[in-house]
């Protein structure tokens, strides 16, 4: 009997310290791809009366992720969340990070993360509810390896390969995803979300003299998404284009550099180099130099 008052007391003790302050995780989506990044938020929301000093230990913040089979997933490490700083009574503060580097979560299936916040000086934690989130392998649509240029021409080069993915976004949208592996497709350098794409389109990937992936694809009624990735994984160029009386296409020119014939190019926010926003008098951009030759910041 004693045992069971003390563990009622610990959990009315639990349970106020819940209702004071509060630990919720979000994450924008349901589905990543295996390698991709796990960005992962953790809403804190103090309703305590006090304000609260957070931050000031490198566990004031912890992650437990668990497979759908009871499993706790091993960590590589901590998630460094280290930052003193003050929450004030009624506030709210979200911090966000990346749980991909720091849990071995490699195999396709349903996993679930929680938080855990530790208030100094109160002896107590506060566990969030579990958010439930799907590993998919997606779609394979295309690869290609290809040797990652290097200054030294006596050695010989080391073999990547270029992939592209489609999975479901939120359940309801199609998104090209890029993957970038060793040749054996064994260890992943970058996956990430390139966009989303209608699901008659038929991706155009082309690799140039300089080992980077051209690619344009369709994404909406009448918009292409044309972006340029180098060996790294690192998008060097993104561009729109709408179709205007010709389809857009990449087409090589004679020097082997790749361009994008037809269509007319849209000056957007989310354009890689940013460009200003174009005047009816302007001219539509020129193609997209070959790296190493100057990049106009403006069409």
């Amino acid at each position: 009997m004693k045992a069971l008052g003390l563990w009622l007391s610990l959990l009315a003790a639990s349970l106020t310290v819940s209702a004071q302050v509060s630990v919720d995780v979000l994450q924008d989506q349901d589905q990543f791809l295996p390698g991709e990044r796990l960005s992962t938020a953790v809403r804190i929301t103090n309703r305590s009366g006090r304000d609260l000093q957070l931050g000031d230990t490198e566990d004031w913040l912890t992650f437990s992720v668990q497979a759908r089979d009871i499993q706790v997933i091993a960590k590589n490490g901590e998630v460094p969340v280290a930052g003193e700083f003050i929450l004030e009574s009624s506030k709210v503060v979200t911090r966000r990070v990346d749980l991909a580097p720091y849990f071995s979560i490699n195999r396709p299936g349903r996993y679930a993360v929680s938080a855990t916040v530790r208030i100094k000086g109160w002896k107590q934690q506060i566990i969030s509810p579990p958010r439930n989130f799907d590993i998919v392998e997606g779609s394979k649509l295309w690869e290609q390896e290809f040797g990652v240029p290097n200054s030294d021409s006596n050695s010989a080069p080391e073999v990547r390969k270029y992939a592209l993915q489609q999975a479901s976004y939120l359940k309801a949208q199609l998104r090209l995803y890029f993957r970038l592996t060793d040749a054996s497709g064994v260890r992943t350098f970058r996956v990430f979300p390139i966009g989303p794409m209608v699901s008659f389109s038929r991706p155009e990937p082309q690799v140039d003299k300089f080992s980077n992936l051209h690619l344009l694809y369709q994404d909406g009624s009448h918009s292409f998404n044309y972006t340029v990735i180098n060996p790294d994984g690192e998008v060097i160029a993104h561009r729109t284009y709408d179709y205007v009386d010709k389809r857009p296409r990449l087409q090589p020119d004679e020097d082997g550099k790749i361009l994008v014939a037809g269509g007319i190019r849209r000056v957007s926010p989310t354009d890689v180099p940013p460009t200003k926003a174009a005047t009816p008098a302007e001219e539509p951009a020129k193609p997209l130099p070959a790296p190493g030759e100057m990049m106009p910041l403006t069409p």
